[in-house]
């Protein structure tokens, strides 16, 4: 890629200001820098690609919960409110972890921005842990009052079992999110500060393509031979918990996927005070101009 700002043809490749004319053919070294910046953290990237997925099949969740006893504290909680939970933790923590924790850590650091995401996967494969054995007890509950062809039938569970995992999911969120957010940012000058929050971004929408994908191949692969999916609409023939299981499979690789990534990465403080660094090169370059150009006026 350095090969992109090499000046092979002063007369063919700058304009009579030094340009390039054409900018495909002749990069600044910036611009190379940038680019080479952007492919080293693709690995860590495509890591937040199966959490988004894990994060976006929470659709499951209401599911469940339609089927459980959501009255708490004489109030019917209606089931989609439930995901209120994620929001609430991710919320708690965010301020416990900056005016709590954080003063706590030496010199008020805190956990590193690789640290925290890489926690953040590691709760998220606990909270489909936690998902596929609250939906295995839901599941034998109503097997055991007869539910298993009424899908509508509640079974004597109280809803409030599926809170552990959405709090869960939520500390899982308040880690690795605002973790790779603060890494890119890290990692980028301030000019491409908008392609740190778009990659954030980007890669949830990938995570929801590719949980779709995984919805997609479960439901063919176990619904053959005239069988009940995994996901069928009768949630109490399906196995949810298998799908769980699946997902906390798939967030375990990707845990050591994260691991092997962050090693090979390096320190995340190498490029740190890019911005100041090509300041004060262009500053020690701009005054070398001057001075020498005072110095010519001077001799002549």
């Amino acid at each position: 890629m350095n090969k992109a700002c090499i000046v092979k043809n002063r007369e063919k490749d700058l304009d009579s200001d030094g340009m390039a004319i054409d900018p495909w053919s002749v990069c600044t070294v910036r611009q190379v820098e940038e680019l080479k910046a952007i492919i080293k953290v693709l690995p860590l990237w495509s890591t937040g690609i199966i959490f988004a997925t894990t994060i976006s099949q929470q659709s499951f969740s209401v599911v469940q919960a339609v089927t459980m006893n959501k009255v708490v504290f004489h109030m019917d909680i209606p089931s989609t409110n439930f995901s209120a939970f994620i929001i609430l933790t991710l919320t708690v923590w965010v301020a416990i972890y900056d005016r709590i924790l954080v003063p706590l850590f030496p010199k008020g650091r805190g956990l590193t921005v690789k640290q925290r995401m890489g926690f953040g996967i590691v709760i998220s494969c606990l909270a489909t842990a936690v998902a596929a054995l609250v939906e295995r007890k839901r599941r034998y509950e109503a097997i055991r009052e007869g539910l298993i062809d009424n899908p509508k039938g509640v079974v004597n569970m109280s809803a409030m079992w599926l809170v552990p995992q959405y709090c869960l999911y939520g500390l899982a969120e308040g880690l690795n999110i605002i973790g790779q957010i603060e890494f890119y940012y890290s990692q980028f000058p301030s000019a491409m500060s908008s392609i740190a929050i778009s990659l954030c971004t980007f890669g949830f929408g990938v995570g929801n393509l590719v949980g779709s994908l995984i919805v997609k191949v479960v439901k063919d692969a176990t619904g053959k031979g005239g069988k009940p999916s995994w996901l069928a609409s009768n949630i109490n023939r399906g196995h949810y918990d298998y799908y769980y299981a699946l997902l906390l499979i798939l967030n375990l690789i990707n845990l050591l996927f994260f691991l092997a990534c962050s090693k090979a990465y390096g320190s995340t403080q190498d490029i740190k005070n890019w911005d100041q660094e090509i300041d004060t090169d262009f500053t020690s370059e701009k005054d070398g101009q001057e001075m020498k150009e005072n110095t010519n006026k001077q001799i002549s």
